[in-house]
């Protein structure tokens, strides 16, 4: 068996012959560490992304089998994006910069986080029609045609292929920001509903046009990101009703087309939300982020059924510590992976924080443990 059929198999609950050991790719400046180390070349730390050659180079030096994250990804969100742009630097040097999306953001010298938000240029239905719904209009431009040519067989394929299907409130959120998507739901529920119902049509029309190509996909994916540690940024009722229906008109595509893995990506405590999605055709949970309030897919599996899986959950906090800690980390994956239909795979990018050596460990011992 090849990696392609193995993760297949086991999220089909089908026989397979090893567990392969998948990642979520890096963060930057764990790369640029590993290079300053020595692990990595200059090349491969600084052109890094999901599934391309260098991440294939880098995932064989630590013994991973493949990145998890390697999707094909139409162009679902603004199109183009804003000019990022500095529109003032404050005395201590930090920058406040217009981003892609329209929104202001503080940029600090040597911060890796997430940068805080001072104001968004999505406000209200004058901005949401001068500004964004222009750029959100379906065009053939969004479609790589040439590349979903390529890939109209599968046979061959080493490793699994997701087709990316956009984000049906994530990319909203970013938008209008959590306030600012919060009021506009009491203020203007019109307006609310309308760039709801934008987003899942461009979405839906682009799977669509994908999918009539013949390209073949191994699975669907979507990404939100809409949670926090204490619980989703959206009311589940109010999501349920509004953005669950566009997941389901995707989802039936889909699985037309004979996909019937379909992923989605939520950081945080997702599970008020996975109702939602569990019952608009998404059945695989990931990076089921072990976080502050310990995420694994026992509780929901107990909920929900063999119907739904995962990919994830393994807490990548380990690799700043030692072979000792990754040993019981592995001890406490075991239960989880003899559930059927999941495959565990470090909760996120892997940080700065982790030692190379510490990652190689992993690896190797997962080889030797479910070989």
């Amino acid at each position: 068996m090849n990696n392609r059929e193995r993760a297949l198999a086991i999220l089909n609950y089908q026989d397979y012959d090893r567990l392969p050991v998948v990642h979520f790719g890096f963060w930057n400046e764990t790369l640029i560490k590993w290079f300053n180390e020595g692990h990595l070349e200059e090349e491969e730390a600084k052109k890094w992304t999901d599934g391309n050659t260098f991440d294939k180079t880098i995932s064989k030096k630590l013994g991973f089998d493949f990145n998890w994250y390697s999707c094909y990804t139409s162009a679902y969100g603004l199109f183009p994006g804003f000019k990022s742009e500095i529109v003032e630097t404050l005395n201590d040097g930090t920058e406040k910069v217009r981003n892609g999306n329209g929104v202001i953001v503080l940029r600090k010298k040597n911060a890796g986080s997430i940068p805080a938000e001072v104001d968004h240029l999505l406000k209200d239905r004058e901005s949401w029609e001068k500004y964004y719904l222009p750029k959100l209009i379906y065009s053939d431009n969004r479609i790589n045609f040439e590349y979903l040519n390529s890939i109209k067989n599968a046979d061959n394929r080493e490793t699994p292929l997701g087709l990316h299907c956009g984000s049906l409130f994530g990319e909203i959120r970013n938008w209008l920001g959590l306030e600012g998507s919060s009021y506009l739901l009491v203020d203007d529920e019109d307006l609310y509903d309308e760039i709801i119902n934008v987003v899942g049509e461009l979405s839906y029309n682009l799977v669509k046009n994908i999918l009539a190509t013949g390209a073949k996909f191994d699975f669907g994916h979507f990404w939100e990101d809409i949670c926090f540690k204490n619980g989703p940024l959206v009311i589940p009722s109010v999501f349920d009703k509004k953005v669950g229906p566009h997941y389901k008109r995707i989802t039936d595509l889909l699985k037309a087309n004979d996909i019937n893995i379909i992923s989605l990506d939520c950081d945080g405590l997702i599970d008020s939300l996975i109702p939602t999605w569990f019952e608009n055709g998404v059945n695989t949970m990931f990076p089921i982020e072990v976080g502050t309030w310990g995420a694994n897919i026992r509780p929901w599996r107990e909920k929900y059924g063999k119907e739904l899986r995962g990919v994830g959950g393994m807490d990548k906090k380990v690799f700043a510590y030692d072979y000792k800690a990754i040993d019981l980390e592995i001890e406490r994956l075991k239960p989880l992976i003899d559930l059927g239909g999941y495959i565990p795979c470090p909760d996120h990018r892997i940080a700065p924080d982790a030692k190379w050596e510490n990652v190689q460990y992993y690896c190797e011992q997962m080889h030797k443990m479910f070989t």
